[in-house]
């Protein structure tokens, strides 16, 4: 897969939706940005999440990956379930959250610089997704989702959660779904003008 055409956008608003938005549509089909171990590594650090770098994993390749997509597809139901005013089944999300053990460290640099850290354990591929999972549950919790949204682009299956003043937000990224529509919209009025 070529890196570059198919990267991990980062558009919707909320970390949540963005790692649903890793499965996407291009080329005609659905695509996902999640192929390897490796992809969801570089997903977690874009996404700000915390995943150590020098910590050498001690679980089988393809593990952390079949988490990740398991855990979004999860995520991708409730939060559908959620859009769509029904209840959804938080079993999969909560084994997840269980495996998040963690804890705060206070952290004092210089005299007057203080701050509390979470320090997480990273020995398996839920943990290392639990953060992503306690993301995706406050958003479920505490996002007004009559402003999460499905882009209007015709073939799009990206989500957003709309934090515009007016809340008329149509699209995942005017340059790309918006961009497309105006381009159609203006060879539709060429043409009529044709006929």
């Amino acid at each position: 897969m070529d890196d570059t055409k198919h990267a991990a956008l980062f558009l919707a608003g909320h970390p949540a939706l963005d790692f649903l938005n890793t499965r996407m549509s291009a080329d005609g089909g659905l695509i996902d940005v999640l192929e390897r171990d490796e992809d969801v590594l570089n997903w977690l650090k874009k996404a700000n999440f915390p995943v150590d770098a020098g910590g050498a994993f001690h679980f089988e390749a393809g593990n952390l990956l079949d988490r990740a997509r398991r855990m979004r597809e999860a995520i991708r139901s409730l939060v559908e379930k959620r859009m769509a005013g029904r209840r959804g089944d938080p079993a999969i999300l909560n084994d997840f959250l269980a495996s998040a053990e963690s804890h705060l460290r206070l952290v004092w640099s210089k005299p007057r610089q203080l701050r509390i850290e979470t320090e997480r354990r990273q020995d398996s591929p839920e943990a290392i997704l639990a953060p992503v999972a306690e993301s995706a549950a406050q958003f479920l919790a505490t996002a007004d989702f009559r402003f999460v949204k499905r882009c209007e682009g015709e073939t799009c299956v990206l989500l957003f959660w709309d934090r515009t003043k007016s809340h008329h937000r149509r699209w995942c990224s005017t340059m790309l779904c918006g961009n497309r529509h105006k381009v159609a919209a203006y060879r539709e009025r060429l043409h009529r003008k044709d006929v």
